[in-house]
């Protein structure tokens, strides 16, 4: 079992930044592709960003491309997301999640464990 926790969350004004973790603690002895997704109210969960295991491959959303970094740390087992120029549709609470093969990591159906979420809200 692989727990993820998501701290980082909270509130920022129109234009600011935040930058996201997910620490993965438990059964950690090797890597996983990491994703990132959110949900809005009233909204289905979408995809923001994934990496692959080694950080080799990268994927974004079209609505987060170019203002949005995510990155990994393995010896510290977290992985980042790093928020830019945030706008109040960028208000949802984020998940990340781990999953097992470095592909299809778009799909939330790729992914075996997920975090709890945190709350991040843009105020315009």
């Amino acid at each position: 079992q692989v727990q993820l926790v998501e701290p980082g969350g909270g509130l920022v004004q129109l234009g600011g930044s935040l930058r996201l973790s997910c620490a993965a603690s438990g059964r950690t002895d090797s890597s996983y592709p990491i994703g990132w997704f959110r949900q809005a109210p009233g909204k289905e969960r979408e995809f923001v960003a994934a990496i692959s295991r080694s950080a080799s491959s990268i994927y974004y959303a079209n609505s987060v491309k170019g203002r949005s970094t995510i990155s990994r740390d393995n010896a510290k087992k977290t992985v980042y997301l790093q928020m830019n120029s945030l706008k109040p549709e960028d208000t949802a609470v984020y998940y990340c999640a781990a999953g097992q093969f470095d592909y299809g990591l778009g799909s939330m159906e790729s992914y075996d464990y997920w975090g709890q979420g945190t709350q991040v809200t843009v105020s315009s």
